[in-house]
């Protein structure tokens, strides 16, 4: 009886287990579809936004700088949505908005020096 019962509750384990790893793999590939969505719908808005020239640049952006590209892209489709654009933005344009965005996120760095005194060779020199 006992081996039975054992039986038992290792095929409800199991069927737990199971249930639980369908439900894991089923949100996974509900968030991988999402995220193909999204891909999909910031590729239309850019097609729209961008001639060939300008998202030519902008592709080659991306596999030098991904953020960067990112923020323009951001940025651009922020502006699409306003209706700010009037029109297809050519390369020119486009090398206007990056200018802009680099403007924005450029970090100044500064470099500042902390010389110690401590134990001088100068110092011993004077005898």
């Amino acid at each position: 009886m006992a081996d039975e019962e054992l039986e038992a509750i290792r095929r409800q384990r199991m069927s737990e287990l199971q249930a639980k790893q369908g439900e894991a793999s089923n949100n996974q590939q509900q968030g991988e579809e999402a995220k193909q969505r999204e891909t999909d719908m910031r590729n239309t808005i850019l097609a729209q936004v961008l001639d060939q020239s300008a998202r030519a640049r902008l592709n080659n952006l991306a596999l030098v700088k991904p953020d960067k590209a990112n923020a323009v892209e951001n940025y651009l489709i922020q502006m699409a949505r306003f209706g700010k654009l009037g029109g297809k933005i050519s390369e020119s344009g486009l090398i206007e908005i990056l200018e802009k965005v680099c403007q924005q996120t450029e970090k100044k760095m500064t470099v500042t020096f902390n010389r110690r005194r401590v134990m001088d060779s100068d110092d011993e020199d004077d005898d």
